[in-house]
């Protein structure tokens, strides 16, 4: 099967950064948010991204309209019925994610291929939630997505090997490097990551270093291009949150239970950059 037309659903700080990518890369895009308000915001995103491309001498404005012209926005799922591949794009919720999969079944030809961008949950749990499981896949995208050349695809136990092959074609075509992990809590990526981040945040909490001293730490000792808590900023405190526990209630293993501190800081409302505080302070969001 060609891939020619992709659905994304929700058009925040992921599904913009795969809307793009996937423009660019040529396909025709149809992106899906709540309403009108949220799917403004996030085409915005897009073209103020583009315009920074143009401004750096990466593209044209010609180059740019024509990746935007490829871009549909709605607020209507029927918009999904021509879609080979759809990406779901939600917050990191099982019955959320659950919801949209058995609406995107509804929606979607036979032959499309529905996909989440989940970075922990089950994808045979979101999977179950339709009648087409053998088509249900996972493509992790990294963020940002369109700096970030990795690409994680996550196969459940009912995923097809020709569902695999495309969606790896498909990573190609996006000038992704793909990575093949198994459907078990984590993945390969946050398996890896979420202590690492997690400890960095204990280390905090106990008063052991700084904020800049422990970050400092990753980027020049350990030669990460981020520190662990100007990273955690960057994905959200709550979006973290969410996918390390997840994974500690799969697994039981200590060192995937967030630390006190994060918890008490998203009651605050200290999710990071996209509220203007977490670890550190940024310039509040419009």
């Amino acid at each position: 099967m060609e891939i020619k037309k992709v659905g994304v659903i929700g058009c925040g700080a992921m599904g913009s950064g795969i809307v793009q990518v996937c423009a660019q890369s040529g396909y025709n895009v149809v992106v899906l948010e709540m309403n009108e308000q949220l799917l403004k915001k996030g085409l915005a995103s897009i073209e103020s991204f583009l315009n920074k491309g143009v401004e750096k001498g990466k593209m044209t404005p010609e180059e740019k309209n024509a990746i935007l012209k490829k871009i549909q926005g709605t607020v209507e799922y029927r918009e999904f019925s021509t879609c080979d591949l759809v990406v779901e794009a939600v917050q990191e919720n099982m019955e959320v994610k659950q919801r949209v999969f058995e609406e995107l079944d509804r929606i979607c030809p036979h032959h499309a291929i529905l996909a989440t961008n989940t970075s922990s949950l089950s994808i045979i749990d979101i999977a179950s939630a339709t009648r087409r499981q053998e088509k249900v896949i996972g493509l992790h995208f990294m963020n940002p997505v369109p700096l970030m050349k990795l690409l994680e695809i996550v196969r459940s136990v009912a995923t097809s090997e020709e569902v695999l092959e495309i969606c790896r074609e498909f990573g190609k075509s996006l000038g992704k490097t793909v990575i093949i992990a198994k459907d078990t809590p984590g993945f390969i990526v946050n398996y890896l990551q979420y202590p690492f981040r997690l400890n960095a945040i204990r280390m905090l909490e106990a008063g052991m270093a700084t904020r800049e001293d422990i970050d400092a730490a990753a980027t020049l000792g350990l030669g990460h291009p981020m520190g662990p808590l100007a990273l955690q900023d960057l994905v959200g405190l709550d979006v973290t949150y969410a996918g390390a526990l997840s994974v500690y209630e799969e697994t039981g293993d200590p060192k995937f239970l967030p630390p006190v501190l994060m918890k008490k800081m998203i009651a605050a409302g200290w999710l990071g950059r996209k509220s203007g505080k977490g670890f550190y302070t940024y310039k509040k969001p419009e």
